[in-house]
């Protein structure tokens, strides 16, 4: 039980009922140990001025050497407790050794947070926003107006002119807030301090590939900066699947654009990363391998670090770290596949005709029912957008065609 791992975030808080006992947020904060190294570590620093008590505050020094009695005897296994980890970001982890089957001794519970947690976080938090907003609601239908959430200025608009394919309407709902044929602008909300600021949207063609959307924001107060690429344009018929041969070290400095759908795999070493793994990416063959091995840097900690490592464990796992990080030396070819369903990842060519290029290989293929429905394809509703071809409602469709266009 002692030797179970743990994974203490900046947030949580570790209880223990029996003892009376509560290590709180700022203490061992971005922990990762295991129940018997966090019990040990809280010992020792609270002995730590032990001294210093004794000579200023006897008595209460005599009641911690009591306490640090029972709190020893829990860490050492000779008194049964409980250890509580409660973490409303949910971030924090114990290790189940007996997964993936259940743990008779842990019990895993989510709730819904408070409005100080909420605020703990980093949320912005407004008790009185409903209050008023329902009071600003009256007073805008008692003018006559409706209030405009901030964020959503132009959107009926926008939805209402792309539908009807009035491209007038469209090109001045879009450009209200910057100059044609320039980078577009439209306000947003800052995703760090939740204020009001600027996002800017570049629509962009790349070459042998398809239309991406290119999103920036900065935020004025915080200081905060998020940039984004999206791929624009239909959902194609059919999936892409990309090999690359890399020979040499020019071909780690081939461009790479990873959608969120994509999988990524690497046979020289069965490695092979999921769909949604490290999200979207525009980058190198050279960054994509670096990326991976950060990530994995990260999350091998859970059967490598801490104190109950296991010593085989780790040495197969630094053997397998070893040889990634071998593939940017490219002491020999390898290769690496991108499989996207979506196809709307790329890897660029080296030569000026994508056809010359003999270690760039792309493969369409059909997608399965089960790649449909993971990309919510074969339930797909589009009649809440049925409403922006008509423009007048109360107006039958199939008599006036027309009005439709």
């Amino acid at each position: 039980m002692l030797n179970r791992q743990v994974v203490k975030s900046d947030s949580a808080t570790i209880k223990i009922p029996e003892l009376d006992f509560e290590i709180p947020t700022e203490a061992q904060r971005g922990t990762l140990s295991t129940v018997e190294g966090v019990l040990l570590r809280a010992v020792n620093e609270l002995e730590a001025l032990q001294d210093e008590r004794k000579r200023v505050d006897p008595e209460t020094a005599e009641a911690l050497d009591r306490f640090l009695m029972k709190l020893n005897s829990c860490a050492k296994g000779d008194a049964s407790f409980t250890f509580i980890l409660d973490d409303p970001s949910g971030n924090s982890f114990i290790e189940n050794p007996f997964a993936p089957s259940v743990d008779p001794s842990l019990t895993l519970k989510f709730y819904e947070r408070t409005d100080e947690q909420q605020a703990m976080l980093g949320f912005v938090v407004d008790p009185s926003s409903e209050g008023q907003t329902g009071s600003n609601a009256s007073q805008g239908e008692s003018n006559g107006t409706t209030k405009v959430p901030h964020g959503s200025v132009g959107a009926v608009a926008f939805q209402r002119s792309i539908a009807q394919g009035n491209s007038e309407n469209f090109a001045a709902s879009l450009f209200r807030y910057s100059t044609p044929d320039e980078v577009m602008t439209f306000p947003s909300t800052c995703g760090s301090c939740a204020i009001p600021c600027e996002t800017r949207m570049f629509v962009f063609n790349i070459p042998y590939f398809q239309q991406v959307i290119i999103m920036a924001s900065t935020c004025d107060g915080c200081g905060y900066r998020n940039s984004e690429l999206k791929a624009g344009g239909h959902v194609p018929e059919k999936g892409k699947k990309i090999t690359v041969l890399v020979k040499n070290q020019a071909d780690l400095s081939r461009d790479v654009i990873k959608s969120d759908h994509a999988s990524v795999s690497v046979p020289e070493l069965d490695l092979e990363l999921g769909c949604g793994t490290l999200g979207g990416l525009v980058t190198t063959i050279e960054g994509l391998i670096t990326k991976i091995c950060e990530n994995l840097d990260c999350v091998q900690g859970f059967s490598c670090g801490g104190d109950s490592s296991d010593p085989w464990t780790k040495t197969k796992w630094q053997e397998f770290s070893e040889r990634l990080h071998k593939l940017l030396n490219v002491e020999e070819p390898w290769t690496l596949i991108l499989d996207d369903g979506l196809a709307r990842s790329f890897v660029s060519p080296v030569t000026e005709a994508i056809e010359d290029d003999h270690q760039l290989f792309f493969e369409e293929y059909e997608r399965t029912w089960a790649q449909n429905e993971e990309l919510g394809l074969n339930d797909i509703d589009t009649s809440s957008a049925d409403m922006y071809y008509d423009t007048n409602p109360t107006t039958d469709a199939t008599t006036t065609p027309s009005k439709i266009n």
